[in-house]
């Protein structure tokens, strides 16, 4: 499987965010999305989310499933954790699971594996910055897709947190997924490469 970017451009509120854009990541590599503030990273990932628009080029996951559009075989994990206050955190959990598809580990597992099961039923409005973020990690577990795609994953996680989140990613990648991830902080594990975004003058 190959994730491949080809002369991609990005435009944002009628301003050129980046162009000429060329990648490549295989099965079991990461790529660390780096650059300045305002150089597109985030909208580079919302792009293969399929959330913002190809102003120019093309976005093709080779040896994925051909039915599937790129974006339905793609979790992107933003800024914003995705959460109904009023649901549970289970609650939450198999709602993701349900719209997304499934096919990954059952709820109960991925709670356990982002350190939340023990707050299985409590409402999720009383959650911590960090325990939500969890929350939306748990999503990639429970809802099998093969591209992750993380902006910012260790914002709002301690230590512990983001050490238990590297182990995820590095079971992720030997299972022959695929990561790219948008971060000015270490994210645990060595990135197959660097792809490095400059801002438009």
């Amino acid at each position: 499987m190959r994730l491949v970017g080809a002369g991609l451009a990005c435009v944002r509120g009628g301003r050129e965010v980046f162009s000429g854009l060329d990648f490549a990541a295989q099965s079991g590599e990461l790529v660390a999305v780096s650059g300045p503030n305002g150089a597109g990273k985030s909208s580079l990932l919302r792009m293969i989310a399929g959330l913002v628009p190809v102003a120019e080029g093309r976005l093709v996951l080779e040896g994925g499933e051909a039915e599937l559009s790129l974006a339905e075989q793609a979790h992107y994990l933003g800024h914003l954790d995705a959460v109904k206050p009023s649901l549970s955190v289970a609650e939450n959990l198999r709602f993701w699971t349900g719209y997304l598809g499934g096919g990954g580990i059952p709820a109960s597992d991925a709670l356990l594996a982002v350190g939340l099961a023990e707050l299985a039923e409590l409402p999720a409005a009383y959650l911590s910055a960090g325990q939500r973020r969890r929350l939306s990690i748990a999503r990639l577990l429970a809802a099998k897709r093969p591209v992750w795609l993380l902006d910012e994953p260790t914002s709002a996680l301690d230590t512990a947190a983001q050490a238990r989140l590297a182990g995820l990613m590095r079971g992720h990648l030997a299972e022959g997924g695929i990561i790219m991830a948008a971060t000015h902080g270490p994210l645990g594990l060595d990135a197959a490469h660097e792809l490095r975004l400059g801002a438009v003058q």
